[in-house]
C-alpha cells in the first residue's frame, strides 16, 4: 500500500521470437550438418556403438555418431556429468554463440533457463549401480546424484554461463521438450524474463530403459527395423538420442540488440488424456484439444496452418490417433496442410524430441521447405493425410504446428509463425 491506494503493475503480453538455435542428433553435431540431412531425407538409423546389442530386439538405433565428449567439455567436466548432459551443453552452447547473446553481469538476471527431458541421467543410475554392486560403495563416484537428476542439465549450464534467473527442468515424457518451450515463451510473453535458454536433452541408451520400450511393444521388430511413421506396415519407433536448445527473448529485447530473428513462437497448448498411461485418448481426444487450445492462443484459424511436424512415433496407435486428431481440431483444412514425421529419420528421441522438431520448424520458416517423412511405402487408410513422402517440398510455410505427446497421456502443441 502507498499513499492509501494499491499500485497494480500493468500487464503487458510481449511477443517473443526465436534468435538462437543448436542441436546435436544422430544426422549431425549442430544445426547446420543436421538440417542439411534432414532437408536430404537422410536416415540416422545405425548399429549400437555406444550400447551393447545384446539381445535387443531393435537391429538399429539412433545413435549420436562419434561424440567424443572430452573434445567438446574437457576430461574434467566431461566424466561429471551424464551422456545427457553433456549433449545439452553442446546444443546450449551452440545456440548461445548462434544468438549472438552476450551474458553480462547487467543482464545475467534477466536470463532464464527451462530445459526438458524424459529421464535424466539413466546411463549414470545404471553404471552406478553396477558399481556399488560389484566394487563396493566406496568406488560409487561422488558426482552420482549430480549426474543422474534430470535437473542436472539446466543447473550445469546456468553454472557455465552464469545465468541467474529462473532454472526449471520439465519432466512430460516425450512431451518435455515442447513443454520447456512453451513455458519458456510464458515466461518471456509476461515479461518476468528477457531471455530464456530452452529446449530439451535425452539419452536413453541403457539396456534397461531400451529393453523397457521393447517390452511395452512401442519399438520397431521389423528385420529392417527403420521407423515408418504413418505407413501401413509401421510396428513401432526407433530410439534416438540427441538435443535442441533455442535462445528465444521479447521482440523488444531482440530488436534493441540487433538480433537476427529465425520465426516467432504466437501459441502453446497443454492438454492430459487421463485416458491410459501410455495409449492416446480414443479418436485423438486430448491431442485435437491441445491443438485449438494452441491455435486459440495465437489467434489464429485452422486454415492458417501450412505445416505440421508430427509427433509421428510410427506406432500403430499413435499415427492414427494423431492423424483422427488433425481431423478433429482442422476440419477439413487437415486434408489441405503438409505433416511430416521427422522421426523418420532422427529416431524418437523422447524428452528432446520437441525441442528438435521445433528448430525445424524454424528452418522450414527459414528455407521454405517442408521436411519428409522418409520410408513411407504404403498408405494406410486410417492414416489419409498429405505426410510429404520421402522427399523434401518446397513450399510456403508461415505457420507450422509442432506437436508432442508422451507416455502419461501429455499432449503439447506449439504455434511457430514467420516473423512479420
Amino acid at each position: 500500500m502507498q499513499n492509501g491506494s494499491t499500485k497494480h503493475k500493468q500487464s503487458v503480453a510481449h511477443r517473443v521470437v526465436i534468435t538462437g538455435m543448436g542441436l546435436i542428433t544422430p544426422l549431425g553435431h549442430n544445426v547446420l550438418d543436421t538440417w542439411a540431412a534432414i532437408k536430404a531425407g537422410q536416415s540416422g538409423t545405425g548399429d549400437f556403438v555406444v550400447l551393447n546389442k545384446g539381445e535387443h530386439e531393435m537391429g538399429t538405433i539412433c545413435e549420436i555418431k562419434d561424440f567424443d565428449a572430452n573434445e567438446h567439455l574437457g576430461r574434467r567436466d566431461a566424466r561429471r556429468r551424464d551422456r545427457f548432459q553433456q549433449i545439452a551443453t553442446v546444443a546450449a552452447r551452440e545456440a548461445i554463440s548462434h544468438s549472438g547473446l552476450e551474458i553480462t553481469d547487467e543482464n545475467r538476471e534477466r536470463i532464464g533457463i527451462t530445459m526438458g527431458t524424459g529421464v535424466g541421467g539413466i546411463q549414470t543410475l545404471v553404471e552406478q549401480e553396477h558399481t556399488l554392486l560389484e566394487k563396493g560403495l566406496k568406488r560409487v563416484s561422488p558426482f552420482a546424484i549430480t549426474m543422474i537428476m534430470p535437473n542436472g542439465a539446466a543447473g550445469m549450464v546456468a553454472i557455465d554461463y552464469g545465468i541467474h534467473g529462473p532454472s526449471t527442468t520439465i519432466t512430460t515424457a516425450c512431451a518435455a521438450g515442447c513443454d520447456a518451450i512453451g513455458h519458456a515463451f510464458r515466461t518471456v510473453q509476461r515479461g518476468e524474463m528477457d531471455v530464456m535458454l530452452t529446449g530439451g536433452s535425452e539419452s536413453i541408451l541403457a539396456s534397461v530403459a531400451v529393453a523397457g520400450f521393447e517390452r511395452a511393444g512401442a519399438t520397431s521388430g521389423k528385420t529392417s527395423n527403420t521407423p515408418q511413421p504413418f505407413d501401413k506396415n509401421r510396428d513401432g519407433l526407433v530410439v534416438g538420442e540427441g538435443s535442441g536448445m533455442l535462445i528465444i527473448e521479447s521482440l523488444e529485447h531482440a530488436q534493441a540488440r540487433g538480433a537476427t530473428i529465425y520465426a516467432e513462437l504466437v501459441g502453446y497448448g497443454q492438454t492430459t488424456d487421463a485416458h491410459h498411461i501410455t495409449a492416446p485418448a480414443e479418436g485423438g481426444a486430448g491431442a485435437a484439444r491441445a491443438i485449438r487450445k494452441a491455435l486459440e492462443d495465437a489467434n489464429l484459424n485452422p486454415e492458417d496452418v501450412d505445416y505440421i511436424s508430427a509427433h509421428g512415433t510410427a506406432t500403430p496407435l499413435n499415427d492414427a490417433s494423431e492423424t483422427a486428431a488433425i481431423k478433429a481440431a482442422l476440419g477439413e483444412h487437415a486434408y489441405n496442410v503438409a505433416i511430416s514425421s521427422t522421426k523418420s529419420m532422427t529416431g524418437h528421441i523422447m524428452g528432446a524430441t520437441g525441442a528438435i522438431e521445433t528448430i525445424f520448424c524454424a528452418l522450414a520458416i527459414k528455407d521454405q521447405v517442408m521436411p519428409p517423412t522418409i520410408n513411407y511405402e504404403t498408405p494406410d487408410p486410417d492414416c489419409d493425410l498429405d505426410y510429404v513422402p520421402n522427399e523434401a517440398r518446397p513450399a510456403k510455410v508461415n505457420v507450422c504446428l509442432n506437436h508432442a505427446f508422451g507416455f502419461g497421456g501429455h499432449n503439447a502443441v506449439l504455434v511457430i509463425k514467420k516473423f512479420q
